[in-house]
């Protein structure tokens, strides 16, 4: 949570298939009625890399974000598609996200 807020992701039909919808409170990960603590994932991810040696360093949670955000762009084509499925404010915001993509600029996209 970069910004401090909640993000809405889309998720694959194949995984909504699987999840119930249970409670209000209650936690898909922990599968209990209080979450794990907030730095959880970030444990998993720190044991994760030390016991798997090809992970580089600048990999971080966080990465994976970026990666989804270039898988969304290369299967729609829209940066307008990718600023809704990402949260983003400002299409700018998407450029840093697509920086492995091509030198896209905003000037040289089209307006919607």
């Amino acid at each position: 949570m970069k910004s401090k807020r909640n993000r809405i992701v889309p998720v694959p039909l194949y995984i909504r298939k699987t999840l119930t919808k249970g409670a209000a409170n209650h936690n898909i990960f922990s599968n209990a009625l209080k979450p794990y603590s907030r730095s959880y994932f970030s444990i998993l991810w720190r044991r994760f890399k030390q016991l798997n040696l090809d992970i580089g360093t600048s990999i971080t949670i966080y990465s994976f974000r970026h990666s989804g955000a270039i898988e969304i762009f290369k299967r729609t084509g829209s940066i307008t598609k990718l600023q809704k499925a990402m949260g983003h404010s400002s299409i700018n915001v998407n450029l840093t996200y697509l920086r492995e993509v091509a030198e896209l600029k905003e000037e040289n996209m089209t307006m919607v």
